[in-house]
């Protein structure tokens, strides 16, 4: 039972280290300066509070999805946040599967790490769209006659930074473009590229399709900032993903992640009975390696490009 205890705790810490040289060698290469998680909704979220008070109230706009897609009314409002959840939790479950089951194709920081990259350039660019105009809102509580169409001049600093999730829940003014649909778009292009089931990118790909006909039918955006946001994500991830280092596969992990001295030892010693006395891996395998995954298969296509 202590033997057993043993060999599990050298297991747990072997991928401990693994994760920390990896997040520390591959992942900061490219996250250096760039805002976590947090930082960065806090960020968009002061962004979007400052334009709620510049909102004036006003007609809605001509819109063709206004036309062509029946009002669902604010009883039904919570149809398209559930499909959002929905796609949020499962990518959410998927970049952590590595944790759970035994078939480790992916590395979740470094998912993470390239999903936070899109999401940072793409709010960056929603901030300077929709200070630019500022669009009256087609929401129920930015209309006219609705109390929360407009803030009160703040009287201090510390009320314009402080942010309450209420206030996020009802804000107005920053419409162009939905960022509902950078996150889904952002998520979707992703699992497009790493992901292994062709049905399941089929089947995400037609829920964001819903997801943006919701919106527009819970007069949550104009057609407009729905259209905006389809093409400039997926352009802001094609640019930004090839300014990034390529991923390599999870099964190359063995090659990546620290040894432990045991470990290190067995491998030495399997080398000299087989008779191989060099290292046995080319190095720029490492580091070059494209961990893109076939669709429904469990080979990895590897594209080794030559560094002269």
């Amino acid at each position: 039972m202590a033997l057993a205890f043993t060999q599990s705790y050298d297991v747990v810490l072997h991928w401990s280290r693994g994760f920390q040289a990896l997040e520390k060698n591959l992942c900061g290469n490219y996250n250096r300066n760039q805002p976590t998680c947090g930082e960065l909704e806090y960020i968009h979220g002061l962004a979007a509070r400052g334009v709620h008070y510049f909102h004036r109230p006003g007609p809605l706009l001509q819109d063709a999805g206004f036309f062509l897609l029946p009002e669902l009314g604010q009883e039904r409002a919570y149809v398209s946040e559930t499909v959002f959840s929905f796609v949020f939790l499962s990518f959410f479950l998927w970049t952590f599967h590595p944790f759970i089951f035994k078939s480790k194709k992916i590395y979740t920081v470094l998912i993470w790490c390239r999903v936070l990259a899109f999401l940072v350039a793409s709010q960056i660019l929603r901030i300077i769209t929709f200070y630019s105009t500022v669009l009256p809102g087609p929401n129920y509580h930015c209309r006219e006659g609705s109390r929360r169409a407009t803030l009160p001049r703040p009287d201090n600093l510390f009320e314009v930074l402080l942010i309450i999730p209420r206030g996020v829940l009802f804000g107005c003014g920053d419409l162009i473009f939905s960022s509902h649909m950078i996150f889904s778009l952002v998520f979707v292009r992703t699992y497009q590229k790493y992901g292994a089931r062709r049905f399941i990118k089929q089947c995400a790909w037609l829920v964001v399709v819903v997801q943006s006909l919701l919106i527009i039918a819970s007069r949550k955006h104009y057609t407009v900032d729905v259209v905006v946001a389809w093409y400039t994500v997926n352009l802001v991830v094609f640019f930004v993903d090839h300014k990034l280092p390529e991923m390599p596969d999870r099964s190359l992990g063995a090659l990546l992640l620290p040894m432990s001295k045991d470990g290190r030892m067995k491998e030495e010693s399997t080398k000299l009975l087989n008779g191989n006395s060099g290292d046995s891996v080319d190095r720029r395998l490492r580091s070059q390696a494209n961990g893109k995954m076939n669709e429904d298969g469990d080979n990895v296509h590897i594209e080794v490009v030559d560094g002269s």
